[in-house]
């Protein structure tokens, strides 16, 4: 029979194909996602079309693959929010999937280390069977991780390099890159300056279209809006009082933490992922690579850093406010925080080394924060349940969203 491989980025999809051609040949597994061209794409679901690869590895979309004889459909990280197609055609893949395994009498594995609280129920409903693997491979312990409380942490310049690092976290990175150790810096937000504010008449930038803070990318020097992509030259002089040097950058972005890095540790060599340095064809894996290959000491970036990767030499990853997703106005925002923590958390530790995690956070005894650092996904869900089932949300309840759109 058939089978389809999905996992929740593109950037995973070399390490996954490299073993499947290993172990099946390289005429047997066929890859699909939107970072071919048109042609490769067409050559690849022609092969599957046909019969002659059999295995597809691929993000949501290759759900679609025009697999003979599906036996087994396979979601890698199924909790993930980038199974959901939020344009065009909108679907959720990991829900696509269960379905296509029902209508072709397949096998459906939904993998995760935590899962969402939809698929926990179904389990719990009987619906699907849960199977866990309690241990890590080859029995490895789980990383250390250290809590560090940002209220104890006084900072006295906040635009001075390195302020956004407490100082437990820099005498890790110090130390581990004494030891040769590879590190892994998260912060879930891109861009130089999440804020441009002008102190004199209070005025920030925002999106004309969308009504949401613009970010500022020092190396287009221009703001932002990461939702519909508007991007506006910053001027010289603010738009609303024409004052002039009153323009201030606030707040931190990957970018503008890849450059404090660099100034703190001028010898430690600095990567960056995310999704202003992957926009290029292949960039994502040139990236994973060069860090792979040990050519890169620090790697800093979004969420894209936390989900799969496996870095045997990371023995020490650091997550930068790590509550920041807890005030969006979100149902999941407690399961997101803690499945990304949990996730970032998993690099570390996976080679013959222990590993350490250090979460910087102003809310140390949130129950997403706290059971994150302890490992525990049944403590986390004995506390997120009831407040879902008493607030009647999902998984308790089905949730509909009527977006009308226009120019």
């Amino acid at each position: 029979g058939g089978a389809i491989f999905l996992v929740p980025e593109i950037g995973l999809t070399p390490q996954f194909l490299a073993r499947f051609r290993a172990r099946f040949g390289e005429r047997a597994v066929a890859i699909l996602h939107s970072g071919l061209t048109e042609r490769e794409r067409f050559d690849e679901w022609r092969r599957i079309l046909r019969g002659e690869a059999r295995l597809v590895v691929g993000p949501r979309s290759a759900v679609f693959a025009p697999v003979r004889s599906l036996r087994l459909l396979v979601v890698d990280e199924e909790h993930d929010h980038s199974y959901k197609q939020e344009e065009g055609l909108r679907y959720q893949a990991r829900d696509v999937a269960l379905t296509r395994c029902a209508l072709d009498g397949a096998v459906a594995v939904l993998g995760s280390a935590t899962p969402s609280l939809e698929t926990l129920h179904l389990a719990q409903q009987g619906r699907i069977t849960l199977l866990r693997l309690p241990a890590r491979v080859t029995g490895r312990s789980m990383p250390h991780v250290e809590i560090v409380d940002m209220r104890e942490q006084p900072v006295e310049d906040p635009d001075a390099p390195g302020a956004l690092l407490s100082p437990p976290l820099r005498d890790a990175i110090t130390e581990n890159l004494e030891a040769a150790g590879q590190t892994i810096l998260l912060l879930n937000r891109r861009g130089f300056a999440t804020v441009v504010l002008c102190t004199g008449c209070g005025t920030h930038f925002r999106c004309e279209d969308c009504d949401v803070s613009m970010t500022y990318h020092g190396r287009r020097h221009a703001v932002m809006c990461h939702w519909c992509g508007r991007t506006n030259p910053l001027p010289e002089r603010c738009p609303a009082c024409e004052g002039h040097d009153t323009l201030r950058l606030t707040g931190r972005g990957t970018e503008r933490i890849e450059e404090e890095l660099r100034a703190l540790w001028p010898a430690m060599r600095v990567d960056r992922l995310d999704a202003d340095t992957t926009r290029s064809r292949s960039s994502h894996r040139r990236i994973l690579d060069r860090f792979r290959d040990g050519e890169v000491d620090l790697l800093v970036g979004t969420q894209m850093v936390a989900k799969g990767h496996d870095f045997p030499r990371v023995t020490l990853v650091g997550v930068l406010q790590a509550d920041a997703a807890l005030h969006l106005p979100d149902l999941r925002s407690a399961e997101r925080t803690f499945q990304l923590i949990a996730q970032v958390a998993g690099r570390a530790g996976r080679g013959d080394l222990p590993g350490r995690v250090i979460v910087q956070t102003y809310h140390p005894e949130h129950h997403a924060i706290a059971r994150a650092a302890t490992h525990d996904y049944d403590g986390f869900v004995s506390w997120e349940m009831p407040l879902r089932q008493g607030l009647g949300y999902p998984p308790f309840a089905r949730m509909t969203m009527v977006r009308v759109s226009s120019p």
